[in-house]
């Protein structure tokens, strides 16, 4: 992301973060680890656009403090052609910002880590933005790209803050109307009428009567 040269430094550094929180919102930017190696931060003017050879020499030869007098006029910082603190925190922070936007526009599958430096997987992620765009794959992100990489951020900016996010409605379950259960009505069992038993009457024997024997009678004999 790139920020205009015509505004204070406080203005540009506060823009900056303010798009890419929004673009990041979960990352928040951190300062500067350490300083830059002499290599490191030619690495850095190169990969911005800068006219410089990276190389471990110290960055006192005219072709590196003419590019660092470019970029401190660029973002208003104190000129002088060095690189002290200032000039590497401003440089860090947008390589920091240049990263982030490239991972929210790219979404590679391993995110660039936030830091200050201009590394190789930094460089073939805008090697393949540029191929995305039909641009010359440099891996260099000169003010144009981050300019057409910023305007790609704010457009997603402005749609999530546009575009409101669907509250899915709660769909109310409906609640079972309680069927209740018929109470089964106790059927009567038929209590059995005891059937009384028809006792059988006692047939009375008939008690025989005794037949009197006559009792013969002594015939008295006849005295002759």
């Amino acid at each position: 992301m790139w920020c205009g040269f015509d505004k204070s430094r406080v203005t540009i550094a506060l823009a900056c973060m303010v798009a890419a929180s929004v673009a990041a919102s979960d990352v928040a930017f951190a300062a500067r680890q350490r300083n830059y190696k002499p290599d490191e931060f030619r690495s850095v003017l190169r990969g911005l656009g800068y006219n410089v050879k990276v190389t471990k020499d110290p960055l006192t030869d005219e072709e590196t403090k003419k590019a660092i007098t470019q970029f401190q006029t660029g973002y208003k910082l104190k000129v002088d052609g060095k690189a002290g603190p200032q000039t590497q925190d401003q440089a860090a922070m947008i390589v920091e910002i240049l990263q982030s936007n490239l991972n929210t526009v790219l979404k590679p599958k391993t995110l660039l880590p936030r830091d200050q430096f201009y590394s190789p997987q930094l460089e073939e992620l805008v090697k393949e933005y540029q191929k995305q765009h039909q641009l010359s794959e440099t891996g260099i992100a000169d003010l144009q790209l981050r300019q057409k990489l910023n305007a790609e951020v704010q457009a997603i900016i402005n749609e999530r803050v546009t575009k409101p996010t669907a509250k899915p409605t709660t769909k109310p379950t409906a609640t079972p109307t309680t069927k209740p259960t018929a109470t089964p009505t106790a059927t009567p069992t038929t209590k059995p009428t005891t059937k009384p038993t028809t006792k059988p009457t006692t047939k009375p024997t008939a008690t025989p009567t005794a037949t009197p024997t006559a009792t013969p009678t002594a015939t008295p004999e006849k005295i002759n």
